[in-house]
């Protein structure tokens, strides 16, 4: 069976993120609440996770992972930003935004779009998980926790251990979050473009 932490939200305790941390190192896989919906994570570049996580979800590799950042300056690592995108995820994030940028050479190939050469990455306002994010030294590949025959997506812990079982290594319980996706926005043309409506107020990026 999966292993559940219990994770303070507002206080969130040292000794388990690392414990949860190592878990990742060691080709885990753990389920996690974010500011929109919970996920599914690994590290980057761990195939094995990677294509576990394909598994439980039954997606093929046409399926395109998220980075989850700590802060902007790490996702400028993995996508390009001009002054205008620096600009207006300053004033986004963090907060339930998924950004498609164009993926700089530190994003592996597989995580790009195979066409485009795009990455999905966003920072989460979820501080649970932005302190993992910082103990565990880079962003983690996430995809949002949705099961095949799921009508909608779990609310809290113990729904994920009832519908994960022991196909994930650790499952993060820090209170339950919402069953509305993040709203995608396309950062590499001229002017944003709203990919999806989700839980982040998609205002700021129209015109």
């Amino acid at each position: 069976m999966s292993q559940r932490f219990e994770i303070h939200q507002d206080n969130p305790q040292q000794r388990l993120l690392s414990q949860i941390c190592a878990i990742l190192r060691s080709d885990g896989v753990i389920a996690y609440p974010t500011d929109s919906t919970w996920a599914l994570g690994c590290c980057i570049g761990h195939r094995k996770a990677e294509d576990r996580i394909r598994s439980i979800r039954k997606i093929d590799a046409s399926h395109e992972f998220s980075l989850l950042c700590r802060d902007i300056s790490e996702l400028a690592s993995y996508g390009r930003l001009d002054n205008s995108a620096y600009r207006l995820l300053r004033s986004c994030t963090p907060g339930a935004y998924t950004f498609i940028l164009n993926a700089t050479r530190d994003v592996p190939r597989r995580l790009q779009d195979p066409k485009r050469r795009t990455v999905g990455v966003r920072v989460p306002d979820h501080k649970v998980l932005r302190s993992l994010i910082e103990l565990h030294g880079e962003p983690l590949m996430s995809t949002s926790f949705m099961l095949p025959d799921d009508n909608l997506p779990p609310i809290d812990a113990a729904d994920i251990m009832e519908r994960a079982g022991n196909r994930v290594d650790a499952v993060l319980d820090a209170g339950s979050c919402g069953i509305e996706g993040t709203t995608i926005v396309d950062l590499t043309g001229d002017l944003p473009k709203v990919v999806r409506e989700g839980r982040g107020d998609p205002t700021p990026f129209r015109a």
